[in-house]
């Protein structure tokens, strides 16, 4: 039935920026492109969802953290009747508020919404950040009216690729026209070329040590670094001119728009923001969890746009022999960025809020192909 009344609408997710920011990218075009709407988000009380929905201007509702348990032990014992409670809270929520439509992200929360939302047969969006499905979503996708994922090859039924939701200022970044303002800003010379090196927002000791240790060589060679370290990773590490140190940048926008060379983890949001702007990358995965981030990095690696080096491998000589080279060699940089380019999708954010509207109103879903395999 397509409805007429104001939309009510249920953003799950949190724990993590990888869950957490697609859920604010899409919550931005809800409200953009449907002024009218209501949108509740389902958090915990821990997870960055704690500062940073509110910080966003959305309410936050949340429950407990209940992990599903991992081996036999005093959690697992108490695992059904606290996951049960939680179905039936969220349950509650959603009859109270008049939920149209549960939209999720991943994440501790997403189980309960689940379920909750078929017990009510409440329509149901999911989106999958990593090319490799958390147990939330392969559970989700069930049932869901749309399955939503940032890369292709995904596993899930009926998946739709539709990239990875982030913020406008990003996905809509032009970093020639912000490159001379951005390199101003960082105190950077627009006459030479700049490595962007950074671990994300807690910072990887490893990228850290290895880009202290051959900063002095990069400057040397004409080169220059902007180097974000993570919070509270900067003590000890000296700044000299060409080599630029910020614990954190809040406008990563400036960052890529500054940057010739990215040297960066590859966390889903990472690789999906670097080849929205056509920025090319060195990914060194996280070498721990399920293998995820290789994976992630994989078909951007194939596609032409980045390199990928294991993390055991990512020293000072392998920056000097490999990384240096790359950073002066302008024609390669700029084949690789238009094969990360044209890798990247700029406009899911806007794809997913307009499926979540759709499942409002009971209407088909405008969505490419399933697991379509090439970048708009």
């Amino acid at each position: 039935m397509t409805s007429t009344a104001a939309p009510r609408i249920l953003l799950a997710g949190g724990g993590s920026a990888g869950h957490v920011s697609p859920l604010l990218a899409t919550a931005a075009q809800l409200s953009r492109r449907t002024p009218e709407v209501e949108i509740l988000v389902l958090g915990t009380a821990e997870g960055l969802e704690a500062d940073l929905v509110p910080a966003a201007g959305y309410e936050l509702a949340t429950i407990e953290k209940v992990p599903f348990p991992r081996r036999p032990n005093g959690a697992a014992v108490r695992f059904p009747v606290r996951f049960a409670a939680t179905v039936r809270q969220v349950r509650r929520l959603l009859r109270d508020r008049a939920i149209d439509v549960v939209a999720g992200f991943g994440g501790y929360v997403c189980p309960p919404a689940y379920l909750a939302a078929g017990s009510l047969r409440r329509p149901l969006v999911v989106h999958e950040a990593n090319r490799r499905a958390g147990l939330a979503n392969r559970l989700g996708a069930r049932r869901a009216a749309a399955v939503l994922t940032a890369f292709p090859g995904s596993t899930l039924p009926g998946a739709h690729r539709i990239g990875m939701p982030m913020r406008e200022g990003i996905a809509h970044l032009d970093r020639a026209a912000r490159r001379d303002d951005a390199l101003r800003g960082f105190g950077l010379d627009p006459a030479r070329p700049v490595l962007l090196a950074t671990g994300g927002s807690l910072g990887a000791q490893r990228l850290n040590t290895a880009v202290a240790e051959a900063a002095a060589d990069f400057t040397a060679a004409g080169a220059q670094i902007l180097h974000i370290t993570g919070r509270g990773k900067a003590e000890g590490i000296t700044e000299v001119p060409g080599y630029r140190v910020l614990e954190y940048v809040s406008a990563m926008e400036d960052a890529y728009a500054a940057a010739d060379l990215a040297l960066t983890r590859s966390g889903a949001g990472t690789v999906c923001e670097l080849t929205a702007v056509g920025l090319p990358a060195v990914l060194v995965p996280l070498p721990i969890g399920n293998g995820e981030q290789a994976l992630n990095g994989q078909d951007v690696v194939e596609a032409g746009g980045a390199l990928m080096v294991p993390d055991a491998e990512l020293d000072a000589e392998h920056l000097r022999s490999a990384v240096l080279p790359l950073l002066r060699d302008g024609d390669r940089r700029d084949e690789m960025a238009r094969a990360a380019r044209a890798f990247g999708i700029t406009d899911a954010a806007e794809v997913m809020a307009d499926v979540i509207i759709a499942a409002v109103r009971g209407e088909e879903p405008p969505l490419p192909p399933a697991d379509q395999e090439t970048g708009r």
